[in-house]
């Protein structure tokens, strides 16, 4: 019966593939941008731009925010 369901199922495998594809690469995207480290790395860059005076204070405060939404999902 699994065989029978299996080639049933073969045309589409192409398809079945890129959407196996694209959920590991949104899989790996959220670790990447929703880990400590990254997010670490992120604030430490936000503030060593604002050290250098690349950006302004509300422009860090801004920035800071949005890493702090996009880590927590809000």
């Amino acid at each position: 019966m699994n065989l029978f369901v299996e080639l049933l199922l073969l045309p589409i495998a192409p398809v079945r593939f890129v959407v196996k594809l694209g959920e590991i690469i949104q899989d790996q995207a959220e670790q990447q941008t929703k880990s400590p480290v990254a997010i670490r790395r992120q604030l430490e860059e936000i503030d060593a731009a604002l050290e250098a005076g690349r950006i302004s204070e509300e422009e860090h405060d801004e920035a800071v925010t949005l890493v702090l939404r996009r880590a927590t999902g809000r």
